[in-house]
């Protein structure tokens, strides 16, 4: 049985923690996939999957298999889109992540799109508020915000955002304008849990400090509502529940409209970057850099990115 087959129906079957999900991927039948499988065990002499009557998970030498067949059957990929040539059409499975409500706002539109110009591309979109291992997840375009740390990932910058403070005007003609970070603690704060996982804020030190990298001063924050996803801070203040604090991408439809205010506008922080990153090369695969190049150009078009 071909090696690069049993490669394919291994990973399939590992990511979809299932053998009937990994079949269904491929289009191939269940008995077929166990075989392939059972054929790769025997042959490295190794178990790589647990079953159980409820999943199907790597063992720790399956993981590592799982890891080093992804890269393989990548580069197999490459080998054969560049024999085919450099403008050989985008094809195949792509899986990429985001931030749930980026994605949502500015990355799924863009998806749409690319997909209604590329008819033979496959894309899992997977919208998460946490950092993914793209390697251990099989995962090949990210959308990162912020500093991104030292990795072999390429890395393409499309925007900034920044940090701020919002309110609504009703709220604020009740309660009135902080004009220092002190004043929070006479507001009421509604902290989504997602954004700010503690109770602690940081703020630059007064105007003119907003892209400073030093001087800053951080407030103990007492949330008065907490929630757990941004859209449910963004309802809850639009409707005069307190000040919360996202990032600036998530509310600028609502600071346009003027349904929310900023405010201590003078003391953020540092614009965080956003940037695409990706496993491959310029040289890489056709469906990545061309998904990666349509994306950064459609991200660079909006406004609300290049804060």
């Amino acid at each position: 049985m071909d090696r690069f087959h049993q490669m394919s129906v291994y990973v399939a079957v590992a990511e979809e923690e299932s053998f009937a999900a990994g079949a269904r991927r491929l289009g191939l039948s269940p008995p077929a996939v166990t075989r392939a499988v059972a054929a790769l065990e025997e042959s490295l002499g190794v178990k790589l999957l647990n079953r159980t009557t409820r999943y199907v998970r790597p063992t720790d030498a399956g993981q590592r298999y799982l890891d080093d067949a992804r890269q393989i059957l990548a580069k197999l990929q490459e080998a054969d889109e560049g024999a085919a040539g450099i403008n050989a059409a985008p094809r195949g499975h792509l899986t990429m992540t985001a931030p749930v409500l980026f994605g949502k706002i500015f990355v799924m539109p863009h998806i749409v799109e690319y997909m209604q110009h590329n008819p033979q591309v496959e894309i899992s979109a997977m919208l998460l508020d946490r950092v993914v291992n793209m390697m251990e997840e099989g995962v090949e375009v990210g959308v990162r915000i912020g500093a991104l740390p030292d990795s072999s990932m390429r890395a393409v910058r499309v925007g900034q955002v920044k940090r701020v403070l919002c309110a609504s005007p009703d709220y604020l003609a009740k309660h009135g304008i902080p004009q220092r970070p002190e004043d929070l603690h006479q507001h009421h704060i509604v902290a989504a849990s997602g954004v700010t996982p503690s109770i602690e804020w940081k703020f630059g030190e007064g105007e003119g400090t907003a892209h400073a990298s030093t001087s800053t001063n951080t407030i103990r924050i007492k949330p008065r509502l907490t929630v757990t996803t941004n859209d449910a801070a963004i309802m809850a203040v639009k409707h005069g529940a307190g000040i919360t604090r996202l990032l600036s991408y998530q509310v600028a439809h609502h600071l346009q409209s003027g349904v929310l205010k900023t405010v201590l506008s003078e003391y953020e922080s540092a614009p965080l970057p956003i940037h695409i990153i990706h496993r491959e090369g310029r040289d890489g695969s056709a469906k990545i850099r061309s998904f990666v190049d349509f994306m950064a150009q459609a991200l660079r078009a909006h406004s609300a990115l290049q804060m």
